[in-house]
């Protein structure tokens, strides 16, 4: 029924694999194939999955408090179900680490043997996950009696490169590191604290990078130890109810073999590993976080979150893949279905107390364990800087141009040049000519083409794999052409001479023949127009005339611009107001009376006096008495002289235009 179907598909992430139906199996199985079956694609490498189990912390086991968890095998465990207590629920992986497991143990097993895939130029990654106070951060990084995978990875590692990169070997070999923490968010450098947020990028070939990011070269363990020691105790940690030393951030030590190749075709190969110590997931009800610590939780939880999510949707075949969620899973995506070699260290722990976080835990690497990865050689051919092709000027040159180029003296000579013989079969074309303008791609294959088959003994020009009675035939053809191209070359210059011989010897016949050779086309003469004469247009002086009473006359006059070259142009050319002295006397007066005597309604009939204006005039009245002049009012508005002036003409011809003035 569909009911029933609908149950499967629920409940199919979050049962452990031995109890996923038949029919999600079937599925599962479909999505694998599909994705191995593309052609030309690296081969896939699953991801590994380790689980360890931690003892009982001192004080916290009582007498009558049993595990939880047991292990079965070293790749298998059981656990309480608890919706049948009478149940357990059995999960297989990789590799299983009980109690009694040494840091030693860890590493050898599961860590070791992926750091030869550095040295061939692929990428790798180990994850620490698990809830708080699992013992993650013991597992990556341990102590000084019991060094974790971090420093172990670090020491084996540079003892390869040390021995890889000796003098008389192949490649040159590098060791590289950063460091840095995912805190709430934000990217932090641990190697140089003050660099600020830093954002994850992607390059044109989907490799994940942080521009900006601090890089230090190592060449011994030493090394190591002098900036990793310091950049560690800049990580956040903080306590909490369940672990006094809580990590409140996500650390990623990203370690960069960098390998270049001594001798021809000078080779470049790059390989990137990742050590990751996640933070746990917590539940705050049992960690009592408050204030920064929830906050610092949510950012935890929220993270772990969309890494559930982005290995479901991988497991599931889903178009898109929510790396960009999150910083941690931006920066996880080499490691998580992606071209690294990967292995996630689950860490559990035994007592009942932390039943839930041990199984969700189990059933996110029951899940990681379905992850396929792509990891292929990250490599590049280093271009050998060819010497430039030095021609000589005759060969830069054509007939034509060498013959002019000759000097008189050789001219009257006209001695024809000795015929050149022949190219050798030494001094043939070869296909390695001309790769300065030739498409990197194709020069690569060229080259590697060419290695190979100076490897095998080939001599003289490569052919591939062409049978020899058609080589003979080509190689016969090719001569042939030589050899026509060759003659052709001898015929030209002894036409050449012989014309040379002709002019020098009858002077007439030269210029009969100058008159029968066809002669160049007259060139067409071209007239070059005349420029045109502009018109400019005066505009026409108007006036306008405004009447007030007793024959008071304001006037706007416009003049036009200036013609003359020697004299400047005025800033603005346009109307100008001209007012008469009579209108403006009583203009003033007019304004000054409402100024005294006008309440704030009448002072708005103003021009650019509002409401506040007008209030702010009548208080000033009140508190220092009648305005002796209009000028008075600068110091009410703060107004500058030309803004004074405007105001009063404006206000003019306003109380001129209200007793009748009109244009004439």
């Amino acid at each position: 029924p569909a009911t029933n179907c609908h149950h499967q598909q629920k409940w199919r992430v979050r049962l452990p694999p031995c109890f996923t139906p038949k029919n999600d199996l079937l599925g599962a199985g479909r999505c694998r194939l599909s994705k191995v079956g593309a052609a030309r694609r690296p081969p896939p490498a699953r991801v590994r999955v380790a689980v360890r189990l931690r003892p009982f912390v001192d004080g916290t086991a009582g007498e009558n408090d049993t595990p939880c968890v047991r292990g079965l095998d070293s790749c298998s465990l059981e656990i309480a179900n608890w919706r049948n207590h009478q149940e357990t629920l059995k999960y297989q992986f990789d590799a299983f680490y009980g109690e009694r497991s040494s840091q030693q143990d860890i590493y050898a097993g599961s860590v070791q043997p992926i750091l030869r895939h550095l040295l061939e130029g692929q990428n790798a990654s180990v994850l620490a996950y698990g809830p708080t106070g699992a013992g993650k951060t013991h597992t990556m990084l341990g102590s000084p009696e019991q060094p974790g995978v971090i420093p172990r990875a670090l020491m084996d590692l540079l003892q390869l490169t040390r021995e890889e990169g000796a003098e008389g070997r192949p490649w040159a070999l590098s060791v590289t590191m950063s460091y840095l923490e995912i805190y709430q968010e934000k990217v932090l450098d641990l190697l140089e604290p003050s660099s600020g947020d830093l954002v994850i990028r992607e390059d044109c070939r989907g490799n994940i990078l942080i521009p900006g990011l601090t890089q230090k070269a190592i060449t011994s363990f030493a090394d190591f130890e002098r900036h990793f020691l310091p950049a560690s105790r800049n990580r956040t940690v903080g306590a909490t109810r369940l672990n006094q030393r809580s990590s409140r951030s996500h650390a990623v030590l990203l370690v960069k073999v960098d390998q270049r190749e001594r001798l021809a075709p000078f080779r470049q190969r790059e390989g990137k590993l990742y050590l990751i110590d996640l933070a746990g997931s917590e539940d705050n009800r049992r960690t009592g976080n408050k204030g920064l610590r929830l906050k610092e939780s949510g950012a935890i939880n929220t993270s772990l979150f969309v890494l559930g999510k982005v290995v479901d949707a991988l497991n599931q075949g889903l178009p898109r893949v929510p790396y960009r969620d999150s910083k941690l899973t931006r920066l996880l995506q080499d490691s998580l279905g992606g071209s690294a070699h990967s292995i996630l260290i689950a860490n559990i722990a035994p007592e009942r107390r932390f039943y839930l976080d041990t199984v969700s835990a189990l059933n996110f690497a029951a899940r990681s364990k379905e992850v396929i990865n792509r990891p292929f050689t990250n490599e590049s051919l280093q271009l050998p800087v060819l010497a430039p092709v030095k021609l000589s000027q005759k060969e830069l040159l054509g007939p034509s141009e060498a013959k002019r180029a000759r000097g008189p003296e050789e001219e009257e000579t006209g001695s024809p040049e000795l015929p050149i013989a022949p190219a050798s079969a030494s001094q043939k074309l070869s296909p390695l000519q001309k790769l300065s303008s030739m498409d990197p791609a194709m020069l690569e294959r060229l080259l590697s083409l060419d290695r190979l088959l100076g490897s095998q003994g080939s001599q003289g020009t490569p052919l591939l794999s062409t049978p020899k009675r058609e080589r003979m035939v080509l190689m016969k053809t090719v001569e042939e052409k030589d050899l026509e191209i060759e003659r052709l070359k001898m015929k030209q210059k002894e036409l050449e001479a012989k014309v040379l011989a002709q002019e020098a010897a009858d002077p007439k016949e030269k210029e009969n023949y100058s008159s029968t050779m066809l002669r160049p086309l007259a060139r067409r003469t071209v007239t070059v127009a005349k420029p045109l004469k502009k018109a400019v247009v005066m505009p026409l002086q108007l006036t306008v005339h405004c009447r007030g009473p007793n024959s008071k006359l304001c006037c706007f006059c416009h003049s036009p611009p200036s013609l003359d070259a020697s004299q400047p142009e005025k800033a603005e050319d346009g109307w100008e107001l001209q007012i008469s002295p009579e209108l403006l006397a009583h203009g003033r007066q007019k304004i000054l009376d409402l100024l005294n005597e006008g309440s704030a309604r009448d002072l708005r009939s103003l021009q650019r006096i509002g409401q506040k204006k007008a209030q702010l005039i009548v208080g000033w009245r009140e508190l220092h008495g009648p305005f002796s002049q209009v000028e008075d009012l600068e110091r009410v508005e703060g107004m500058s002289g030309k803004q004074m002036e405007s105001f009063l003409k404006a206000n003019i011809l306003g109380l001129a235009a209200g007793q009748g003035c009109g244009p004439s």
